[in-house]
């Protein structure tokens, strides 16, 4: 027998049962997809699983998720490598000796990486293996070091390769490929943040990054260049052949996914560090990661389903268009509920669960989609360094040998200036939208 019940009361009941379900521990694809599920059943009857499977179905045979595995195994592949402790130890020669210059190189890694990897978990733990050690040897400051490695780590999930870029695009029905061109400036905008605001507290505190004056000395000009351009021409290569082939047109991102991880295999190769065990391990990693994000999507897709078909988006669009302050005040709204949301909620199910809520929403407030939904990731950037469900923090604590003696408190007093740094660059975003919508545009 079916319920009738308001659209209202639809829309808070749903909201409410998903919170308690996360807040209980269980992970969140069971809460999500439950709540749909089971308010599903009792508002249609069985005539619920055909809304939920036709919805299904249209997100997880998007030709755009295929990216996701082949995304995935080219930047754990890369990461197996062994190029990014070839390029930290070139560009360590070159900024080594200035005052918070390890951890400048910190968040250059961490962009070099982004642009190749665009997965954090690689990127943080290797970052943390090998800057960490040095920083503490020179006795920075611990949450400046662990503060630096966090930002810079975490800019693989904005600048492409990203795989919330991918996941964003078919949910929202905006191109992959412009959301990629859109990323980059914002990327590259944050990072020159981050290394501007240790460059300037390393100059009013130099005791917080001490410079290391023998630093290099030993390594003459001309070999340092070498050191650089040896580490980087791979990378480039590899960023060219992926990002060049979707800005000219070449190549949907499915299809430079499938060179990228082609050119990454060759690269570990080339290296001599490809193996059995290395490939076993590359390949159980993207099914796993693969899996869970497939899974949350098609548990997300039952949530919204229901929640749509009952009336709750209707419920979701009149409260936001009615809100104090305009178009402005909608879009405050939106995005101090995702920094919340993104404080306790995976991004993975922020996206799949809001961004079909609000995608028709977006052109009644008068905001070009792409600029809005880099505004969305820019902001879920922070929801990898805003406790209590901060990727990040979790990914350095349990990569960094216990005799550093680095403690939790370190990590959160380390990342709190790059949580301001990053709502700076949205402020810049929102007074510059050409940062986002510059580069699709020459598409």
């Amino acid at each position: 027998m079916n319920i009738a019940i308001s659209p209202e009361i639809v829309t808070i009941g749903m909201f409410t049962a998903l919170l308690l379900g996360v807040l209980t521990g269980f992970p969140l694809a069971l809460p999500i997809g439950g709540v749909g599920v089971i308010t599903g059943y009792l508002l249609f009857g069985p005539n619920s699983f055909d809304l939920i499977y036709s919805r299904l179905y249209a997100i997880l045979t998007d030709y755009g998720f295929m990216a996701v595995p082949l995304f995935v195994f080219m930047g754990n592949m890369l990461e197996k490598s062994g190029i990014a402790e070839k390029m930290y130890d070139a560009i360590y020669v070159w900024f080594g000796k200035f005052r918070g210059g390890l951890a400048i190189t910190s968040v250059l890694i961490g962009t070099i990486m982004a642009a190749c990897v665009g997965i954090i978990a690689a990127s943080i733990t290797m970052l943390t293996l090998v800057a960490l050690p040095a920083m503490m040897k020179r006795n920075y400051d611990k949450g400046l070091a662990t503060g630096a490695i966090c930002a810079g780590g975490t800019l693989g999930i904005l600048i492409p390769p990203s795989i919330m870029l991918i996941v964003y695009g078919p949910v929202a029905w905006i191109s992959v490929g412009k959301l990629f061109m859109a990323a980059f400036m914002p990327g590259f905008l944050l990072s020159g943040l981050y290394i501007l605001y240790i460059a300037l507290r390393a100059y009013l505190q130099p005791s917080v990054a001490p410079s290391a004056a023998d630093e290099g000395n030993n390594i003459t000009f001309g070999q340092k260049t070498k050191m650089l351009f040896l580490s980087i021409a791979p990378t480039a290569l590899l960023i060219l052949s992926v990002m060049g082939a979707i800005y000219l047109g070449l190549a949907s991102p499915t299809e430079a996914a499938a060179v990228g991880s082609a050119v990454a295999t060759i690269l570990t190769i080339v290296y001599g560090r490809l193996s059995w065990k290395v490939l076993k391990e590359v390949s159980i990693d993207t099914i796993k990661l693969t899996g869970m994000v497939l899974l949350i999507a098609g548990c997300s897709t039952a949530f919204v389903s229901i929640f749509l078909s009952a009336g709750g988006g209707d419920v979701v669009e009149n409260f936001i268009l009615s809100v104090p302050g305009g178009r402005w005040g909608a879009f405050a709204l939106i995005m101090i509920v995702c920094f919340i949301l993104g404080m306790f909620i995976d991004w993975i199910g922020i996206i799949f669960v809001m961004v079909p809520i609000l995608a028709p929403i977006i052109p009644q407030l008068g905001f070009d989609p792409l600029w809005f939904a880099m505004m969305i990731i820019v902001n879920l950037q922070m929801s990898f360094l805003t406790p209590p469900f901060a990727y990040a923090i979790f990914f350095l604590k349990g990569a960094a040998a216990p005799e550093l003696g680095i403690n939790t408190s370190d990590i959160i007093r380390g990342v709190i200036p790059f949580i301001i740094l990053v709502a700076i660059g949205l402020i810049l975003m929102i007074a510059f939208p050409q940062i986002i919508l510059w580069l699709p545009s020459t598409m």
